[in-house]
């Protein structure tokens, strides 16, 4: 419920400021005719007072996600949706979702409709996600090409991998929200065992003791270490949610503190 809007009031204020080209889910009222007839494309104004967000809500569903010691975290991801989703329609803004692998996987329109909440969850719960790859400069190319208007962008995933959000985080106000588990960052000794990459597949069996699970461990620290510095030179807001963590709780940490 916390974003650029200082309350939830919607018009047309009373200073013009630009024309845009209509999207999907703009008030009809707004089109301008005559410039629509000229360009042959619907254009709508846009003014000064105008104060509802588009915000857009994207998911990483990669093979990693099916982890999770208390729960999984495509199951976080999900009530992460649910609840960020259900907050943007309450306080009358845009809502636009969309779910990413290696590719795009699904796209929903911009609504205020609560059935695109439940749509939207339905397909993050059953997706299959073993052996999927993850892609964040896919989803930062494709999010900068699709959407042509200022919106603030919410990236849900558990970003193993440092994405390139430069681009994006010029043209719009990106938040980050890293689910992880705490076993993948500090896993148990396990002796002899064979662990299963869920994204290849492949199979690494050793001697999973003291001194390797303290080195892997390490790297996932100093990745980490990597990732927030590479996040606060793009100027993105993040915050780190681990499966048995109070999802509410970790959200209005994030937004609360801009």
């Amino acid at each position: 419920m916390v974003g650029n809007n200082p309350s939830i009031f919607q018009g047309e204020g009373y200073d013009f400021i630009e024309l845009r080209e209509y999207m999907a889910g703009d008030d009809i009222r707004h089109i301008d005719w005559n410039i629509t007839a000229k360009m042959q494309r619907p254009y709508i104004k846009i003014f000064r007072e105008e104060r509802e967000l588009n915000v857009v809500v994207a998911t990483m569903l990669n093979g990693s996600i099916h982890f999770g010691s208390k729960r999984f975290k495509q199951d976080v991801i999900a009530e992460l949706v649910a609840l960020l989703s259900f907050s943007v329609i309450k306080n009358g803004d845009l809502l636009t979702n969309y779910n990413f692998s290696d590719r795009l996987i699904s796209h929903l329109k911009p609504s205020k409709k609560v059935f695109q909440v439940q749509r939207t969850v339905e397909e993050i719960l059953e997706f299959d996600p073993l052996n999927q790859k993850a892609d964040y400069n896919n989803l930062a190319e494709t999010l900068f090409k699709r959407i042509k208007r200022k919106s603030l962008i919410i990236v849900i995933g558990d970003f193993f991998e440092i994405p390139d959000f430069r681009v994006l985080a010029k043209k719009h106000e990106v938040v980050a929200i890293i689910v992880r588990d705490h076993l993948e960052e500090k896993p148990p000794e396990m002796g002899f065992a064979s662990l299963v990459d869920p994204e290849s597949g492949a199979v690494l069996e050793g001697d999973f003791n003291k001194a390797s699970v303290n080195e892997y461990a390490k790297k996932v620290h100093a990745h980490d270490r990597k990732l927030y510095e590479a996040l606060r030179k793009q100027q993105i807001r993040f915050t780190k949610i681990y499966t048995d963590d109070s999802v509410g709780v970790a959200l209005r940490r994030v937004f609360e503190g801009r």
